[in-house]
């Protein structure tokens, strides 16, 4: 009786398999990102399971397959979107955080803006006194300075003392009302500081983008 030996049992190489896989999950996410740069930067309602498996041309199920529910998918693409940035919060550094806001602010910039609903004609109308009271207070200090700078101190004064910045600082960072107040007066009397002693916004870097 003749024995046939039987040949050794090839391992099942998956590594191509997986490469697939991590492309198909790449597309989707990328698909997501582009979702959301047809929108504003703070509007995720089209970024649905159905509406990116639509853009990366997959089925619903091949998007569940990488990502358990929407807010995952979600996660995965602001992940995305901080990689094109190029902001690592994971690093951050005292020294990182003007750099980075650069990156976000310029990076926001390419989005489509929020259509703001108009104000009513009493806020609207304090709205003007107070922008006219701003830079009327920085004029009398900052006079050699070119109006673009006097502006733009205004408007920093503005977004400070705003009620939109304090709830933020309030709600956002869970403190008290004091705590809030001691938080939001500290930088403007920094602002106010810098004014007076003559220390103009820094140049604005034109036609330039930063590398992601």
């Amino acid at each position: 009786m003749t024995r046939t030996t039987a040949s050794p049992k090839r391992r099942y190489d998956n590594t191509r398999r997986r490469a697939r896989a991590d492309e198909t999950r790449a597309r989707i996410v990328t698909a997501g990102a582009e979702l959301v740069r047809q929108s504003s930067i703070r509007d995720w309602h089209g970024v649905t399971i159905r509406a990116v498996a639509e853009r990366a041309d997959v089925n619903e199920r091949t998007v569940y397959r990488h990502f358990a529910n929407e807010r995952a998918l979600r996660d995965a693409v602001m992940q995305r979107l901080e990689q094109a940035v190029g902001i690592d919060l994971t690093q951050l550094q005292l020294d990182d955080i003007g750099d980075a806001a650069t990156r976000i602010f310029r990076h926001v910039a390419l989005y489509p803006r929020d259509r703001r609903p108009p104000l009513d004609p009493t806020l609207a109308e304090a709205n003007r006194r107070q922008h006219e009271a701003l830079l009327g207070a920085v004029n009398q200090c900052a006079v050699r300075w070119p109006a673009a700078d006097r502006t733009l101190a205004a408007a920093m004064l503005d977004v400070l003392w705003g009620v939109s910045s304090y709830e933020r600082v309030l709600l956002d960072w869970n403190l008290d009302t004091e705590e809030a107040v001691r938080g939001m007066t500290w930088v403007i009397r920094l602002v106010e500081d810098a004014i007076r002693n003559g220390e103009r916004p820094p140049p604005a870097r034109r036609g330039r983008r930063d590398r992601a």
